[in-house]
């Protein structure tokens, strides 16, 4: 119990318990809703053996948060990544349960992961891990208890993986416990593309409201993952220059603009991966595309990339955050102060679980929607978020970031009080 609560004490879980407890106080909210939110509502550390390539076993270290179900099956990624702890999957758990409650989603936040580098393994190797702690997690997760999507280091194919184990346990089979799969098998249409279009939607919204001109607006973008490479291309179509973009070795950076496309294209030949290979641009760091001139910032990369330390030098107009937690709770007050229109993350990137949750409706119904359906649906529920979220701020008088927090925090406090606490 020791070892936990420790873990728990990183800075990730710190910083999403600070953000509730700055929400909560301006909130007047009940003392005893306030100890409960705080902590998650169960969490599993589990081993998982794995049998590699050359038959030595190595063993991983996977978790399962679920922070809160009162509104509903809990719901969040799975993510593979090296530095994944029980604190950080703490904290996704519990933004995942305000995200999912301000975009009126029926659901509570959780999150996974497994402690690992995923491009280290074959995918033999990456299939008997994601195997073994799907069958680990399996007592946790089900179409009407906890439904994980893919998150950084996961994709389609480990969430088919998934819900193949999940299937094979129950003895038939059940696309609903994943989403975020394949189409062949119970996959929504423009799921992969959903958090970047959902980004690109209220950015656009905001724009508009600060009577920006697209013509003449820049973007750079921090992370060419799904979220990011996504963000970058349906920017571009929109009509706003993208300038900059990187991965986690750095980035391009070209004042005329990138051609998306094209990048995307070099980008993903022969599976190399390094946008350095591209030749497209400048070659930039990761520090200072975050310090570039441009009308929109997106951090679609990892948590806690912009902080005391370098806020100050941030000179966008509008930063969107793609990514969960990506500001840390003083760089956030230094960019309010230097008057920056923040998107927080909880709003900006919720278009990945709204979608995910048409994806949990149209397996529930066995009947799926066309493309166009699923993004007119996401841009109706995504704006009409920022614009409540909007309107809030400005009655209230509190930061973008505060009002969605408190939007989210209320109506799952709501649904306790009506529930009540047993016994």
């Amino acid at each position: 119990m020791r070892e936990t609560v420790n873990e728990l004490d990183n800075p990730t879980f710190r910083l999403a318990v600070a953000q509730f407890d700055q929400a909560a106080e301006r909130m007047n909210l009940d003392p005893n809703l306030r100890e409960r939110l705080k902590m998650p509502e169960r969490s599993l550390i589990v081993s998982i053996p794995i049998r590699m390539d050359d038959g030595t076993v190595k063993l991983f270290t996977g978790y399962r948060v679920q922070h809160d179900s009162s509104r509903g099956p809990s719901k969040g990624g799975i993510r593979y990544h090296p530095d994944v702890n029980l604190g950080e999957v703490a904290a996704l758990a519990m933004w995942m349960t305000w995200k999912c409650a301000l975009a009126g989603l029926p659901y509570g936040g959780a999150k996974g992961g497994v402690r690992v580098a995923p491009d280290q393994l074959s995918r033999g190797e990456l299939q008997r891990l994601t195997r073994r702690y799907a069958a680990e997690i399996f007592p946790m997760i089900g179409p009407d208890k906890d439904v994980p999507a893919p998150d950084v280091g996961t994709d389609a194919q480990v969430m088919a993986w998934i819900m193949d184990t999940y299937s094979q346990q129950v003895g038939f089979a059940v696309p609903g416990v994943v989403t975020g799969k394949p189409l062949s098998i119970g996959g929504s249409l423009g799921r992969e593309e959903a958090t970047g279009r959902g980004v690109v939607n209220v950015t656009l919204e905001a724009m508009r409201h600060l009577g920006v001109d697209l013509q003449k607006a820049t973007v750079a973008v921090q992370g060419f993952g799904n979220v990011g490479s996504n963000t970058a291309r349906i920017m571009q179509e929109a009509g706003v220059r993208v300038i900059a973009v990187s991965d986690k070795s750095g980035g391009l950076y070209n004042p005329r603009g990138l051609d998306i496309p094209e990048v995307l294209a070099r980008y993903r030949v022969d599976g190399r991966h390094s946008l350095r290979d591209t030749k497209l641009g400048d070659w930039i760091t990761n520090e200072e595309l975050l310090e570039l001139e441009c009308t929109v910032l997106v951090p679609a990369a990892l948590s806690e990339q912009i902080t005391h330390k370098n806020a100050d030098k941030v000179k966008c107009r509008i930063l969107a955050e793609g990514a969960n937690g990506p500001t840390t709770l003083e760089a956030d007050q230094i960019l309010t102060d230097k008057g920056i229109f923040i998107i927080p993350d909880i709003l900006a990137n919720s278009g990945g679980v709204i979608v995910s949750y048409f994806e949990w409706v149209q397996d529930a119904q066995r009947f799926f929607w066309k493309a166009k359906d699923i993004q007119d649906r996401l841009h109706e529920i995504i704006t009409t978020a920022f614009h409540r979220t909007l309107q809030f701020s400005m009655a209230k008088r509190v930061t973008m970031r505060m009002a969605a927090l408190m939007n989210g925090i209320d109506k799952v406090a709501q649904a306790h009080l009506a529930r009540g606490l047993y016994p």
